[in-house]
């Protein structure tokens, strides 16, 4: 029984340290994005003496954070819709076709899920394409990345849904695409809202393929932005701290929204296959 407690306590002071370890740095950023210069300049813990809400109206005008928002909703909303439905077919295809070919194809995928991107090959294949420094490069980027994992967990998914209905629905006259999109996709809604939300913040916070592959400002995404901004006003760290608080504050929204979308579609079926 003892063993038990101290189990548990120590699960219980562990989550504490990572919730910590997580809550604090967002704290020091709240506070200090609403301090003075001089009061920011420690980026302590403590709450501001007067609120300095013309720091955020500062880093709006000056850090072209309009620009960057929109942006980034581009990038994340298309590249999401894009891998998300590029992944859900790729997923039904594999999954109801177990070939041999299609095993090894299914494994040869989800392996971009740990191995390394060659950015030197890339960065050829970007030009050669002309893709380099346009919107849809950086889509499709983005969404060329998310269709490993997205591929992965959607297949798993798939095995919770009988084969008997996929069977029905021809017998009932329903071709490739009635199929999936009419019958296949109603029952995916769970894994689909999870893989979607899981690849519009991979995008939102993706930072290394905007600073390889975006050389025109007009393009750049809030944290490039944001980036930009720190090169510029480093010394001002209330500034900077208001600044990475406007680019968070979607994405903190968006999982706070929907982490128990997050949480059933990673549980049920991701884990066969």
């Amino acid at each position: 029984m003892l063993p038990k407690r101290i189990k548990q306590v120590g699960a219980h002071l562990l989550a504490i340290f990572a919730g910590l370890v997580t809550v604090i740095p967002v704290y020091l950023i709240i506070v200090n994005s609403l301090k003075s210069k001089a009061d920011a300049s420690s980026m302590s813990a403590a709450l501001p003496a007067v609120l300095h809400l013309e720091n955020f109206t500062t880093v709006i005008t000056v850090g072209k954070l309009v620009q960057g928002f929109g942006n980034s909703i581009f990038y994340a909303t298309f590249s999401t819709i894009i891998g998300t439905l590029c992944a859900a077919m790729a997923a039904f295809v594999l999954s109801r076709n177990r070939t041999r070919f299609n095993r090894f194809l299914y494994f040869f995928i989800i392996l971009g899920i740990a191995l390394p991107t060659n950015y030197f090959t890339l960065t050829k294949v970007m030009q050669i394409t002309d893709l380099i420094n346009t919107r849809i490069g950086m889509v499709i980027l983005y969404a060329a990345g998310q269709i490993p994992f997205g591929v992965f967990l959607i297949y798993g998914f798939l095995d919770t849904i009988p084969r008997e209905l996929d069977e029905a629905a021809i017998i009932d006259g329903c071709g490739p695409f009635q199929l999936f999109f009419q019958v296949i996709v109603p029952l995916l809604t769970p894994v689909l809202v999870t893989e979607a939300i899981l690849s519009f913040l991979g995008a939102w916070n993706n930072f290394i393929m905007p600073l390889y592959y975006l050389n025109n400002s007009a393009n750049w995404p809030m944290t490039l932005s944001v980036y930009n901004f720190f090169g510029q006003w480093q010394q001002y760290w209330n500034l900077v701290s208001a600044d990475i608080l406007m680019t968070i504050l979607p994405a903190i929204m968006v999982y706070l929204a929907a982490q128990r979308y997050i949480l059933s579609g990673m549980t049920i079926g991701a884990v066969k296959g």
